[in-house]
């Protein structure tokens, strides 16, 4: 969507498979390898990033693993969470990009596989957003994008989305780079 218009990067694993950013805590564990092994170098000029569907899942706490146990705790709680992200934005931040951030997309209360408390990414995305607008960064809406039409576009009973709904979360994440990609031209 966004040919001839911007080059267009994602964190890549050693082996050159795309590789899934999951929570904060991966984040602050890999935003520097990210920043710089990524295929643009240390050359940004816009990063749309996203924290929180697996900062909001609860893990065992001795394997790690994912659980459905409601009693263990959430791979980041609302604290740790801040943290972590005042942390990555930072780290965002010094790399000269323009920064936008998308909010965590809504879920259905009864999930089927790892366990999301229902509620959670109003919690987190208020939060986030409250880092965003302290540092200035742009914030593309992808929850209030996504939630009026989660019958429609969602897979029941789960996290993610049918590809139409992939698409349509896309087509609202380019749209939102190229409103940056129109003011860097601007200037």
């Amino acid at each position: 969507m966004l040919a001839g218009k911007a080059n267009v990067y994602r964190p890549t694993l050693e082996n050159g498979e795309p590789e899934n950013c999951e929570g904060t805590t991966k984040g602050i564990q890999n935003i520097e390898r990210w920043l710089t092994n990524s295929g643009a170098g240390s050359q940004w000029d816009i990063i749309h990033f996203n924290f929180g569907l697996h900062d909001i899942k609860h893990v065992d706490p001795v394997t790690g693993e994912n659980s459905n146990n409601p009693k263990d705790p959430l791979q980041a709680d609302l604290k740790q969470y801040k943290k972590n992200m005042e942390i990555i934005v930072e780290k965002l931040k010094y790399s000269g990009a323009r920064l936008i951030y998308g909010t965590t997309t809504p879920y259905p209360d009864d999930v089927e596989g790892v366990l999301r408390d229902p509620g959670m990414p109003l919690k987190y995305n208020r939060a986030a957003i409250k880092i965003m607008n302290r540092q200035s960064i742009a914030i593309n809406d992808l929850y209030n994008f996504m939630l009026p039409r989660m019958n429609e576009l969602q897979l029941p009973k789960n996290v993610h989305f049918k590809p139409e709904g992939y698409k349509e979360l896309a087509g609202k994440v380019v749209a939102r780079i190229n409103e940056v990609i129109r003011d860097l031209n601007s200037k």
